[in-house]
């Protein structure tokens, strides 16, 4: 059968269509998920827009509040619940997509393949769905990315306009409003190795200052973004040493930095993030770097002819693993800000005799969500949210958990659900109680308790007990 530019449509559609139906179709996971979830859900119910909170008046300095903002903007809209919080992000990767796809074509390439290689990318796929800073961040960074070259193309063919030049610098604000100034190292790490390519190390720092304008960029990226910096701080001292010094620095460069407020650091070995692109970026992180191998030819003269488009793609592509080689302390969605490029690469390499072959791989994605969607609604999800728990229960009662709390438990009970670190915390004669089975055994044991299994979810760590107080004459 002859694959035509239809059945890339299609693709596209299917795999756009299929995240945006899923996005309320499995409860928010903890920790990532349910920890920025009932963030936004705070927000809303408190009023409180300039500092997202981590609980009840305290306030989460770990991250900049556009993701809170995006999540929040959409329960106002549409309610609060799973699709609402995550449907923000989504439109946001579509944003991104719509951005590589743009400059697939305008550079005269075909921007379905861009588009499909984003959308049925992984990492990409995931960030797409969820409740997260990593999709913010990487609008922000394809933004700052895209505004850049075309500037830089621009100035090349002798304009005079800076227009694309303030759109980078808008990108570059957002990513500070979505996860600091790392947007910033990040896109340097990109555009400088590439301008030394292009100019000579001395030759990219003149071209910086004669291509861009470097001084009323900043001062517009300052104007959108500083504000809230410094309204952050007013309202919570201490927010801007936590942020810069201890998110920017120690978690990076201090092995096992033990100085996170909001959970613990991880101490993955150096040059991990290598691995873990190899891993998030599948399908597209085994396919296209075999197909560029047979198409080094083709790769050489695009890069000729579109002005280092290529070479511009791959700087883009390792710019965050290059950040993040010689650190322990990451994750896989740090490989994320890079990912969009690949949908250039794409772009540039794939021709249409691979139309067959790209096709199938590009169904690989949809074909894993839609299981992963099937086997999370026979109870899987369970294992990752407690949202049964509140689904389950038929009595408007006080809910404690036992010795810990996940983030899911404060979502889904509104805020309401209490920690109890001991039974004699515990106030109401009637209640729910849950925990794991190594921390419920001191309160269902209690004497002043009698305590009933009320739901044990399959697939749950947890169980949820119905308990009532009994009095000493009972006893």
């Amino acid at each position: 059968m002859k694959i035509t530019a239809k059945h890339l449509w299609g693709l596209l559609a299917v795999a756009l269509l299929l995240r945006l139906i899923s996005l309320g179709l499995y409860p928010l996971m903890d920790t990532t998920e349910a920890r920025y979830g009932e963030m936004a859900r705070l927000m809303v119910e408190t009023g409180n827009w300039l500092t997202p909170q981590f609980d009840y008046g305290v306030p989460f300095w770990g991250k900049p509040p556009l993701f809170t903002w995006m999540s929040a903007t959409g329960v106002e809209l549409f309610g609060l619940s799973e699709f609402s919080l995550r449907a923000p992000h989504w439109l946001a990767a579509v944003f991104v997509i719509a951005l590589i796809g743009y400059m697939a074509k305008r550079e005269g390439f075909n921007w379905l393949v861009a588009s499909i290689v984003l959308a049925t990318c992984g990492i990409f796929s995931i960030a797409a769905g969820a409740v997260m800073t990593d999709m913010a961040l990487t609008l922000g960074m394809t933004m700052a990315m895209v505004g850049f070259y075309y500037c830089w193309l621009e100035k090349e063919k002798g304009g005079i306009k800076d227009h694309w030049a303030y759109f980078a610098f808008v990108g570059l604000a957002i990513g500070l409003l979505a996860k600091g100034p790392v947007v910033i190292v990040i896109m340097g790490l990109a555009v400088f190795p590439w301008l030394v390519l292009q100019h000579g190390f001395i030759g990219a720092f003149v071209q910086l200052w004669q291509r861009f304008p470097i001084v009323k960029g900043v001062l517009l990226m300052l104007a959108i973004a500083m504000p809230w910096y410094i309204l952050a701080e007013r309202a919570t001292p201490g927010f801007i040493d936590y942020f810069i010094v201890g998110e920017h620095f120690k978690r990076f460069v201090v092995s096992g930095w033990e100085g996170d407020l909001y959970g613990s650091a991880h101490d993955e070995p150096r040059g991990m993030i290598w691995l873990f692109w190899l891993q998030s970026a599948a399908p597209w992180s085994i396919a296209l770097p075999i197909l560029a191998w047979f198409r080094r030819a083709r790769i050489k003269e695009t890069n000729q002819s579109n002005k280092g488009l290529f070479s511009f793609a791959i700087f883009w592509l390792i710019s965050p693993l290059l950040m993040f080689t010689m650190s322990g302390n990451i994750l896989p969605a740090y490989v994320l800000p890079g990912i969009p490029a690949l949908g250039l690469l794409a772009a540039i390499m794939v021709m249409e005799k691979d139309w067959k072959w790209f096709s199938v791989v590009s169904l690989i994605l949809p074909i894993v969500l839609f299981i992963a969607l099937i086997l999370l609604n026979t109870g899987m999800e369970n294992n990752k949210s407690d949202r049964v728990f509140f689904e389950s229960q038929t009595e408007q009662l006080e809910t404690y958990y036992a010795l810990s709390r996940p983030f899911s438990g404060q979502y889904y009970s509104f805020g309401k659900a209490i920690k109890a670190e001991k039974p004699t915390e515990i106030e109401a004669t009637d209640f729910y109680l849950i925990g794991r089975d190594n921390h419920v055994g001191a309160f269902i044991n209690y004497p002043g308790f009698d305590c009933q299994v009320d739901l044990a979810p399959v697939k749950s760590r947890r169980k949820m007990y119905r308990c009532s107080t009994v009095t000493n004459e009972t006893n």
